[in-house]
């Protein structure tokens, strides 16, 4: 994507210009020396630095870090002094301070970009009457930016925060996870949110969009993959991916084969890509909870139409209440659903079963009521509500979790798995039929991320394989079939470790060549046929050589690797449901214990196996942002994200979507940015 900002220098003609494209023209002036050389001006500093076509822009990069850096440290001083007076105006009585107080026009507009981004207000506002008023009897020394100018601060913060994010995924020493979802503009416009998740040097599940651009009509799925190869390449991350999540995207699997094929070609993926493409947990949810409705549309609609036939008519209504007074059943509202959302429909259907009796009382009582339903429909009214029960608590157990990391899901979704396999041998027929096909959707799927989850699950200290042998043996038909499935998780894992320990060895030269070296220390080596050369090893280094030799000869067994240790040792014991254990804290308290068993732990539990939005459409951009450049969408959609952790805004995948239609009777949500704009 071009950016608006581009060094103006740079001729279309020349075939080089694409590589002076980086973002960090926005922040240096080229200029041409009498000699023919060009500079790059620092904006901030003035400094000069070379800009030869050699020269490339990575130390443009580290000195805009360095002097954007005291640009932040002077905000820092700004923001304690501006605190410091707060609390000292609070003592006053709220009386006047200012003889103390500073004003600094340059940030008070960042203050005001900032402020666009959070709240998605729209640029124009500086033009609205109510708000100049106010900003100026508040301060009346701002001079008020124009809407472009604060476009233009946007932008610059999008630039700087997205140099900040770049450098911070280049020192990151996990791989990292991506998403793909598929959003919409009310004209119905394609546009893909590409998102990074990744345990942090700190041990912090995080995630970041990285992306949020237009797609044309004409483009399908392998033109989607080189897009995505494109911008990954562009944050440096394509050789540290782990795993990409495609649950919302229509050629999801074309994708990912065309992903897939890319990057094992230049062997970046970790088990030649047998892990890569995955589901998440929500997905997998969403599609056996469908099928279920699909095979009991019949009798759904029927309750459906019962439900309208209340609500619509304040007569009926009121009838309906006194039923249920006389026949004593508590109060609780009534429920019509969203048909595209299923908890909604879960929702209806367990509501008209707690006023099972009302319903039957007003079939008998209204000629005109079309919706009348038989003991036999109730009973398999009864059998939908408490298979969907079963799907709705484990959504609701995902959706709060604080920190969903990989690990969370297996004992879940094998426990859904086994009570699908027994609903399926149900003597009722209508639980078995439908038990059947949300059967064979449910293991369709659940083979794509099986194994992933599998691992995940290994390597919570919980469990380890304990959760696999037991659940494996409950779930599958014969004990040969179980212990082949063991096997091969067992054999998987241990496969993934030894890929490790080969990345590990390479990155760590020295030591292993300490390791391997059993003659100790020797001040001089031979080189070239006899020439002397002089030893770069310092006195600490001996030091290292000789605890080697003491692991080495101060036993008669030899050293087990930390992947025996883990599973040999006792499972850390578990407080049952009620368990707030963090996953995340074991690992990195035990990194030493388990080095590169730790290293897998962080990129496992860095995938995000987690939960989409409970209906299977695209979200949709509210009517600001649809009628938006692309660009723009892209800077506050992205800039919103990276700054939000500083404020308590929600996130913007929640914000920038128009109300949804699948919540229930409520106003829903307000949107991120607001319905007029520039």
């Amino acid at each position: 994507m071009m950016d608006a900002n581009d060094n103006t220098e740079i001729t279309v003609h020349n075939p080089r210009a694409r590589k002076l494209r980086s973002l960090v023209w926005n922040d240096f002036t080229k200029e041409r020396r009498p000699d023919g050389s060009y500079v790059a001006i620092c904006n901030h500093c003035k400094k000069q630095l070379t800009a030869s076509s050699r020269s490339g822009t990575t130390h443009l990069k580290n000195h805009l870090v360095i002097c954007t850096s005291t640009k932040r440290g002077k905000r820092k001083k700004l923001v304690v002094r501006r605190l410091v007076l707060k609390s000292n105006d609070a003592k006053n009585e709220g009386g006047m301070s200012s003889e103390h107080s500073q004003f600094d026009q340059e940030l008070s507009r960042q203050d005001l970009a900032r402020m666009v981004i959070l709240h998605g207000y729209p640029f124009n506002i500086v033009h609205h009457v109510g708000f100049r008023t106010f900003v100026r009897n508040l301060q009346p020394l701002f001079k008020m930016a124009s809407a472009d100018i604060v476009k233009a601060d946007c932008m610059k913060i999008y630039e700087n925060e997205r140099l900040r994010l770049h450098d911070m995924l280049d020192k990151l020493h996990s791989r990292v996870s991506i998403t793909v979802d598929m959003w919409k503009s009310i004209a119905d416009m394609d546009y893909v949110c590409l998102t990074c998740h990744y345990v942090d040097n700190d041990w912090r599940l995080e995630k970041k969009i990285l992306n949020f651009f237009p797609l044309e009509p004409s483009e399908v799925g392998q033109d989607v993959s080189k897009i995505i190869l494109e911008r990954l390449r562009e944050w440096s991350i394509d050789g540290k991916l782990c795993a990409v999540v495609l649950d919302n995207c229509s050629t999801s699997d074309l994708v990912a084969n065309e992903l897939i094929e890319c990057l094992r070609m230049k062997g970046f993926l970790i088990s030649g890509g047998d892990l890569f493409s995955t589901r998440s947990c929500g997905h997998l949810l969403n599609l056996i909870a469908h099928k279920s409705l699909e095979v009991a549309c019949e009798v759904i609609d029927r309750v459906r139409v019962g439900v309208q036939f209340v609500k619509t008519s304040p007569e009926r209504k009121s009838r309906f209440q006194k039923d249920t007074d006389q026949i004593g059943i508590p109060e609780k509202p009534l429920v019509l659903d969203a048909p595209s959302s299923w908890p909604s429909t879960y929702m209806m259907l367990e509501t008209a079963c707690h006023y099972e009796e009302a319903f039957k009382h007003l079939a008998e009582s209204d000629p005109d009521n079309a919706s009348f339903l038989s003991a036999k429909d109730w009973e398999d009214v009864r059998a939908i509500v408490e298979c969907l029960d079963v799907l709705y608590q484990a959504l609701e157990k995902f959706s709060s979790t604080r920190i969903p990391t990989a690990n969370l899901y297996f004992n879940d979704m094998c426990g859904i798995h086994f009570l699908l396999k027994t609903w399926y041998k149900s003597p009722q027929s209508f639980v078995a039929s439908m038990a059947k096909e949300m059967l064979e959707k449910f293991e369709r799927y659940w083979d794509l991320s099986r194994m992933l989850m599998t691992i995940a699950s290994v390597l919570d200290p919980r469990y380890k394989m304990k959760s696999v042998e037991y659940f494996f043996k409950q779930i599958c038909d014969d004990a040969l079939e179980a212990k082949t499935r063991i096997d091969n998780v067992r054999d998987s894992f241990i496969n993934l470790y030894n890929e490790y320990v080969g990345h590990s060895a390479n990155s760590s030269k020295l030591q292993a060549f300490y390791a391997g070296n059993g003659s100790g220390y020797n001040g001089n080596e031979h080189v070239n046929g006899g020439e002397y050369k002089t030893s770069r090893i310092t006195l600490s280094d001996t030091q290292r050589g000789l605890d080697q030799y003491l692991k080495e000869t101060s036993s008669g067994h030899p050293a087990r690797s930390d992947l025996d240790m883990y599973l040999e040792e006792a499972v850390h014991p578990s407080k049952g449901p009620e368990d707030n254990f963090d996953i995340l804290a074991w690992w990195k308290y035990n990194a030493a214990k388990y080095p590169v068993l730790s290293m897998m732990a962080r990129d496992i539990m860095g995938i995000p196996i987690s939960v989409v939005p409970l209906d299977n459409e695209a979200r949709t951009l509210n009517q600001y942002l649809s009628s938006t450049d692309p660009m723009i969408i892209e800077c506050l959609i992205c800039s919103q994200d990276w700054i939000g952790d500083e404020t308590d805004v929600s996130p913007v995948d929640a914000l920038a979507v128009v109300p949804s239609t699948t919540l229930l009777e409520t106003n829903g949500d307000e949107c991120m940015l607001p319905a007029s704009g520039d």
